[in-house]
C-alpha cells in the first residue's frame, strides 16, 4: 500500500468559505475514483509555529494507481481548486 500525504499552507486572506470549499471538493472524490483505497483530510487543529494548514493523507494500491488518481478528470479541478488557495503544497509518498 503507498501512502500519499499532501501538507498545505494556504495564502494569506483564504476565507473559511474557501476552505469549506476545498472539503467539500475533497470529499467527494472517493466516491468517484476507484484508486482510492483510504482517504482522510482536514485543517490543522493545533496551530503551531510548525504547523501547515491543512493535510491530506490517501492510500493507494501502488505508484501506478497514484499516477492513475493524479490524471483522472475528477482529480484535476479539485487539484487546481487548491492550488488556487495554496502558497505551498508540500507531498510525500511511501510504502507501508
Amino acid at each position: 500500500m503507498l501512502r500519499h500525504v499532501v501538507f498545505v499552507k494556504f495564502k494569506a486572506g483564504v476565507t473559511a468559505e474557501q476552505v469549506e470549499e476545498v472539503k467539500k471538493a475533497l470529499g467527494g472524490l472517493p466516491g468517484k475514483i476507484q484508486e482510492i483505497k483510504g482517504w482522510a483530510f482536514g485543517p490543522d487543529v493545533l496551530r503551531t509555529e510548525r504547523s501547515v494548514d491543512f493535510a491530506l493523507v490517501a492510500d493507494f494500491e501502488d505508484v501506478e494507481a497514484l499516477k492513475r488518481y493524479q490524471v483522472h478528470p475528477d482529480h484535476v479541478p479539485v487539484l487546481g481548486l487548491v492550488r488556487s488557495v495554496s502558497e505551498l503544497l508540500q507531498v510525500a509518498d511511501f510504502y507501508l
